[in-house]
């Protein structure tokens, strides 16, 4: 099955919100994890926010890039890389490519801010899919939201 779909960057309030509506979905309602920290404070200045979009208006997925200043501590202080976070594709849309295309879309944003690399934090049962794409687990497994992530990079 295909879900005809686009990718834009989410430019005004009815978008971000839209993102975060897949977010409530996919981290708050499948995954249990508070709203207290899911919106957070790199929401407001992330470098920006990607939506994937049904061709009939429903939101199917997004995720964000973060540099400079807010990627620093969950890159190590590079300027070089970014971080690629709260990717959420909701369960309708899964196995449908709308993840690999969002990551796809915030990795062209970095390469065209001269970012060299980006990390992000996978859940541990999302490793895989990161693996295809070229990313490559570093350090120990960790609790975030009380869920087992691992950090990852690639470099671009």
């Amino acid at each position: 099955m295909t879900v005809p779909y686009t990718l834009r960057t989410a430019e005004d309030a009815a978008d971000r919100e839209a993102c975060f509506a897949v977010r409530k979905e996919v981290f708050v309602g499948e995954q249990g994890v508070s709203e207290d920290i899911e919106y957070d404070a790199y929401d407001a200045g992330a470098t920006l926010h990607v939506l994937a979009v049904r061709d009939d208006g429903t939101p199917l997925g997004t995720g964000r890039l973060l540099h400079g200043a807010d990627a620093a501590a969950k890159t190590g202080g590079d300027p070089g890389v970014g971080s690629l976070g709260r990717l959420a594709v909701i369960k309708e849309a899964r196995g449908l490519g709308v993840g690999v295309a969002l990551v796809g879309a915030i990795e062209d944003a970095a390469r065209a801010r001269g970012l060299t690399s980006v990390d992000l934090h996978a859940q541990t049962h999302a490793l895989g899919f990161y693996e295809r794409l070229g990313y490559v687990a570093y350090g120990e497994e960790f609790l975030d939201a009380g869920i087992d992530h691992r950090a990852m990079r690639k470099t671009l």
